[in-house]
C-alpha cells in the first residue's frame, strides 16, 4: 500500500485496509470501536458511538442491513512440500571436468573417474527437496567432480560436514533430516567400479543433505506464511548451487554452514537455554498449566501449589501466612482463609492479585515444565530463522505474548512499555517492517464496514448524528459534506462517502500514533483506554498495538526528548517524518531472552506455537526414510 502522507484519504483508506484484514466482530458498536482501535471513552459526551438500534432495518437490494461481513485471516493445515527422486539421467551428459578452477580445490579422484561414475546413480533413489535436486543437477552439470571425496574416501570436508550435521540438536534442529551414510575409506584401486559407484552416490546424498542444512538454518524447514494468513516474511532465497560452489573451494566448511545460521544474541541465547534445558532433569512438581481454580472450587492441583509457595517463603511472608499455610497444606478445596495467601503472592510478583488461580499463577509458581518450555525454545529458534540475521540498531521490538514494546539501541532496552495487542478474535500479525512518520493528534478513519454494519442503521433515522458526534463526511472526491446532508437510505453495502474522526481526547488513537506502512495496517498509538494497561493478559485490541508510553517511543524513534513531543502535541495535529532507519519486529516469541540473555517464558495467547508445532511434524514426516 503507498504511503499517504498529510492527505485527508490517508487513514480512512488504511482503516479500509484494517478492516479487510481483520474483519468486523459481531458486537455493539462501542465493543466494535473499542476493539478496533483503542476504544472511545465509554462516557464521553462527543463522538461516543451510540449501540446499534435492537432492530433491524429491512434489508436493501445489495444487503444494506449490514453488507458482507469480512473475516479475519484464516489459519492452515500445513502440507510440507513432497520430496521428489533427483534424476540423474542428464548427468551423463555432462562433459568431462579439465584441471581444477582453483588452486584451493582439491580433487579427489579424477574427473574422469567421477565421469564415469556417473552411470552408477542410474539406479539411485535419492530423494530431496525439488530445489534441491535442481540444484544438484545444476552444480554436478557444470562442476562434475567430487566435493566430498579424496582418494578412496571421503575427506577431511566431508568429515567436518558430517560433524556439523550431527550436531543440529544444539540448533534446536533434527539430526535425522540430514543423516547420511557414511563409506569407509579402503585401500582398493580408485577406479573399482562398485567402489566409485558408493564414492558417487555418497557425494550426491551429503550435497542434497547440506543444502537442506544450509537452507534450514537460514530460513526455517517451514514456510511460515502457508501456516496462517497472519504471518507476513518476505522470502530469504539461498543460491543453492553457489553454497555447492563455496564448499567446493573453502577448507572451512564448519565455518561456512555455522554462519548460515542468524548471527544475532538472541539466538545465541536461546541456543544456551536450548542446552541448558536438554541437560537439566524435569520440575519434581508438575502443575497443570492450565488450571483455573476460583475460591470455593476443589482441585487436586491446589496441594502441589501450595507445596511450592511453602518452598519458597520469606520470612515476611511465613510470619503472615505460615500458619495457614501450613495447617492447609493438603487441602484440595480454595478455602477462603487462602485467597489473601494467593492475592499475597500474586501482588510480590507484579499481578494484580484477584485471587483467581489461572495459568499466569501457575507459571508464576510452577514455571512451565521442561517439555512446555523446550518446544518454546525449539519454537522460538524456528521464528528466529524467519527474521533478518542482523536485526538492525536502533530497532523497535514488540513482543505480543509479553504484551510489551522495547526500543533497543546499541545493545541497551532504552525503553520498554506495556503494550495492548489484538485479542484472539482479532490477531496482531508477525511481520518486521520499518518506522516512518509520528502522527500527533491524529485523525481516525472509520472502516467502511463500520459505516455500513453499525453506523447505517442509526444515520437512517438520525442522519446529522455524525455533524454532532465530531465526524467528518466526505464524498468520493474528497469533499466534505453534512452528514445530515446525504440520504443515506438510498445506500446499502457500498457508501461512496467516507467517514474519519476528528482529533480530539475523546479520538480512538488517543494523541499521536507511529507508523511503519504495511499491508495489515497495524501500528502503534496512543489510547484514551488507560485502564487496560494494568491487567496482566493484554490481548484486549482489534490488532493494533497500544503503547502505555507512547510519548516515550515516539521520542525515541524521532531520536529527541519526550519534552520536544510535548510541545509538539500542543499545536495540534502534525506529521513528523523518522529520517533514521529503524526496524520493527510485530512478533511472536513465547521464550525470549532479556538484555542480560536470560531467556523468559510466556503465555502462548493465541496458540500459535502448537499450529508451529504441526507444521514442524509434517515437513519431518515427508522428510522421513519411510516417505
Amino acid at each position: 500500500m503507498k504511503f499517504l502522507r498529510n492527505k485527508a484519504t490517508a487513514m480512512p483508506l488504511m482503516a479500509i485496509t484494517a478492516t479487510l484484514a481483520f474483519g468486523v466482530p459481531q458486537a455493539g458498536a462501542q465493543g466494535l470501536f473499542d476493539m478496533l482501535f483503542g476504544g472511545g471513552v465509554r462516557h464521553q459526551p462527543q463522538g461516543e458511538f451510540p449501540p446499534p438500534p435492537k432492530h433491524r432495518p429491512k434489508a436493501t437490494a445489495d444487503g444494506g442491513d449490514g453488507g458482507a461481513k469480512i473475516s479475519s485471516p484464516s489459519y492452515y493445515t500445513y502440507k510440507a512440500d513432497k520430496l521428489v527422486r533427483v534424476d540423474f539421467s542428464t548427468l551423463s551428459a555432462a562433459p568431462q571436468p579439465a584441471t581444477p578452477q582453483d588452486a584451493a580445490f582439491v580433487p579427489s579422484v579424477t574427473g574422469a573417474a567421477f565421469h564415469d561414475a556417473i552411470a552408477g546413480l542410474s539406479d539411485y533413489e535419492l530423494y530431496a527437496e525439488p530445489d534441491i535436486a535442481k540444484a544438484l543437477i545444476a552444480y554436478y552439470s557444470a562442476n562434475p567432480d567430487f566435493i566430498w571425496v579424496s582418494g578412496t574416501g571421503p575427506n577431511s570436508r566431508a568429515q567436518d560436514a558430517v560433524r556439523v550435521l550431527g550436531e543440529a540438536a544444539s540448533y534446536g534442529l533434527t539430526p535425522t533430516d540430514y543423516t547420511v551414510d557414511v563409506p569407509a575409506a579402503s585401500s582398493s584401486p580408485t577406479d573399482d567400479a562398485a567402489k566409485l559407484k558408493d564414492l558417487v552416490r555418497f557425494e550426491m546424498a551429503l550435497s542434497a543433505r547440506v543444502l537442506r542444512y544450509a537452507h534450514d538454518a537460514q530460513s526455517g524447514r517451514v514456510e511460515p506464511n502457508r501456516m496462517t494468513g497472519y504471518y507476513d516474511f518476505p522470502a530469504k532465497p539461498l543460491d543453492m548451487v553457489g553454497v555447492l560452489k563455496t564448499l567446493a573451494h573453502t577448507q572451512e566448511v564448519r565455518t561456512y554452514l555455522e554462519s548460515r545460521h542468524p548471527q544475532n544474541a538472541e539466538y545465541q541465547a536461546l541456543r544456551v537455554e536450548l542446552e541448558s534445558l536438554q541437560a537439566s532433569a524435569e520440575n519434581e512438581i508438575v502443575v497443570d498449566p492450565k488450571l483455573l481454580l476460583k475460591p470455593g472450587e476443589t482441585s487436586p492441583e491446589l496441594p502441589k501449589l501450595l507445596s511450592l509457595i511453602a518452598r519458597n517463603l520469606d520470612d515476611e511472608m511465613g510470619g503472615t501466612y505460615g500458619e495457614v499455610l501450613s495447617r492447609l497444606a493438603t487441602s484440595e478445596v480454595y478455602v477462603p482463609e487462602l485467597v489473601p495467601l494467593i492475592k499475597a503472592v500474586q501482588q510480590k510478583e507484579g499481578m494484580k492479585g484477584d485471587g483467581v488461580i489461572g495459568p499466569r499463577t501457575v507459571a508464576l509458581l510452577a514455571g512451565t515444565s521442561k517439555a512446555d518450555r523446550l518446544l518454546k525454545v525449539q519454537v522460538a529458534l524456528e521464528e528466529l530463522r524467519w527474521l533478518p540475521s542482523d536485526l538492525g540498531s536502533p530497532r523497535v521490538f514488540i513482543n505480543q505474548p509479553a504484551f510489551t514494546a522495547s526500543y533497543i539501541d546499541n545493545g541497551e532496552e532504552k525503553l520498554k512499555t506495556r503494550a495492548v495487542v489484538g485479542r484472539v478474535t482479532n490477531q496482531t500479525a508477525f511481520f518486521y517492517d520499518q518506522i516512518k512518520q509520528v502522527d500527533f493528534h491524529p485523525y481516525w478513519g472509520v472502516p467502511q464496514s463500520i459505516i455500513v454494519n453499525e453506523m447505517l442503521p442509526r444515520l437512517r433515522g438520525d442522519p446529522g448524528y455524525l455533524d454532532r458526534a465530531g465526524y467528518e463526511v466526505t464524498d468520493s472526491r474528497g469533499k466534505r459534506i453534512p452528514s445530515s446532508a446525504v440520504d443515506w437510505g438510498a445506500y446499502g453495502s457500498n457508501i461512496p462517502y467516507s467517514v474519519r474522526q476528528q482529533p480530539s481526547e475523546a479520538n480512538a488513537l488517543g494523541e499521536l500514533k507511529i507508523l511503519f506502512p504495511n499491508k495489515h495496517a497495524i501500528y502503534m498509538h496512543d489510547t484514551p483506554q488507560k485502564s487496560f494497561f494494568k491487567q496482566d493478559m493484554r490481548a484486549l485490541s482489534h490488532g493494533c498495538v497500544r503503547l502505555q508510553d507512547p510519548r516515550g517511543m515516539a521520542a525515541a524513534v524521532l531520536g529527541t526528548s519526550v519534552d520536544y513531543i510535548a510541545e509538539k502535541l500542543k499545536h495540534g495535529h502534525s506529521t513528523e517524518d523518522v529520517t533514521r532507519k529503524i526496524p520493527v519486529y510485530v512478533a511472536y516469541f513465547t521464550a525470549w531472552p532479556d538484555m542480560s540473555g536470560k531467556v523468559e517464558y510466556f503465555s502462548d495467547v493465541y496458540d500459535r506455537d502448537s499450529r508451529l508445532k504441526q507444521a514442524l511434524d509434517a515437513t519431518e514426516a515427508v522428510r522421513s526414510p519411510s516417505s
